[in-house]
C-alpha cells in the first residue's frame, strides 16, 4: 500500500485548549492556543514564547514602534490540560464511531 504524499498530520492540540510548555524558556508555563499551523507543525500559545519585533513607520505609526507578540512553538513541546493536568492524548472511536480526542490520564473523551 502506498502512503500519500504532502498529507497535513493531525495534532493532539487545538484552537482553545489550554496546554503546558515542557521545555525550553517558557517551561511550565500554560496558555490558550490562538492559532495552530499543522503543516509547520507549530502553534501559537497566547502569552508564551514572547518576542519582540521593531515595526517601521507607517501612515498609522509614523514614528513606527516596538512590539511584544508571540511566535509560533514546536507542538511536540507542548502537552494538553485536562481537569488543571497535564496529560497525553490517545484518540478511540465514541458512541457514534466517531474517532475523539481522550485523556490517557483518566480514560475521558475531551
Amino acid at each position: 500500500m502506498e502512503r500519500k504524499k504532502n498529507t497535513i498530520p493531525k495534532l493532539h492540540v487545538k484552537r482553545g485548549d489550554t496546554v503546558k510548555v515542557l521545555s525550553g524558556r517558557d517551561k511550565s508555563k500554560t496558555g490558550e492556543v490562538v492559532a495552530v499551523y499543522p503543516k509547520d507543525r507549530t502553534a501559537i500559545v497566547k502569552g508564551v514564547n514572547m518576542v519582540t519585533k521593531h515595526r517601521k513607520p507607517d501612515a498609522d505609526n509614523p514614528n513606527g514602534s516596538i512590539v511584544k507578540l508571540e511566535a509560533p512553538i514546536r507542538v511536540d513541546k507542548l502537552m494538553l490540560m485536562v481537569g488543571g493536568e497535564a496529560t497525553r492524548i490517545g484518540r478511540k472511536r465514541n458512541d457514534d464511531g466517531k474517532l475523539q480526542r481522550y485523556s490517557k490520564k483518566t480514560g475521558e473523551f475531551i
